[in-house]
């Protein structure tokens, strides 16, 4: 699943990022409901996962714009407010399952799972950039008739690329999205992993879609412009 917690707590945040991670998920944190609103609003995501009590807009604030947009990505609300009348109003605002803080992450991860196969296959799983393309089920990448290998974290990175395609993607998103760093090591980690990609679906191939946005960051596109 793709996940995105919108959650101002930050070591709640992080932990629930690693453990999604950990059990073969694709997790994104925004840390208040701005934020989070921007992001969820292309619907690329499987689930989201929101606090009720945010900075800048609360959660439910947050879905019921969602829902307002017409994006229609399953939410479920994990929040400390426990009340009947607190998950009465979380789901009258849009979320589709509500969870009081402190919680099982089996449970949760339960619930995210039975909420994603309700929606079944309106999510993308196949991401095309000109002759590129990448299955985030099966993991397979192909340009033309070529499959392409990669490595785990090359994966990713093409992946958050591709999802992004058209959009520069600076080096803080990657370090946070794809290293799941909230700081800069100051190293060109990021430099090598781009040079390693850009030589496996670039190298031979017809225009170049990965480009270096000087001073600003990457991006994947069709055609050299």
């Amino acid at each position: 699943m793709r996940l995105l917690i919108i959650e101002d707590d930050r070591d709640a945040a992080d932990y629930l990022v690693k453990a999604f991670r950990e059990v073969g998920h694709v997790a994104e944190h925004a840390a208040d409901g701005e934020e989070g609103l921007v992001l969820a609003s292309d619907g690329g995501y499987d689930v989201l996962i929101v606090d009720r009590m945010l900075p800048k807009r609360d959660g439910l604030s947050v879905i019921g714009a969602l829902r307002d947009k017409g994006v229609a990505t399953p939410a479920l609300i994990l929040s400390a407010l426990g009340q009947v009348d607190d998950r009465v109003k979380g789901l009258r605002a849009g979320g589709d399952d509500y969870l009081v803080k402190p919680y099982s992450l089996a449970e949760l991860l339960a619930r995210l799972e039975v909420l994603a196969r309700r929606r079944g296959g309106r999510e993308e799983t196949v991401y095309r950039v000109a002759d590129l393309e990448l299955d985030r089920l099966s993991h397979r990448v192909a340009r033309g008739k070529e499959e392409i290998m990669l490595q785990p974290r090359e994966f990713r990175l093409l992946e958050y690329l591709m999802r992004h395609a058209g959009q520069v993607v600076t080096r803080t998103m990657l370090l946070e999205n794809v290293w799941d760093y909230h700081f800069d090591p100051q190293t060109n980690v990021i430099d090598v992993h781009i040079s390693r990609l850009r030589s496996k679906i670039d190298k031979g191939f017809t225009p170049p879609l990965l480009h270096t946005i000087r001073g600003a960051g990457y991006m994947i596109r069709d055609g050299a412009r």
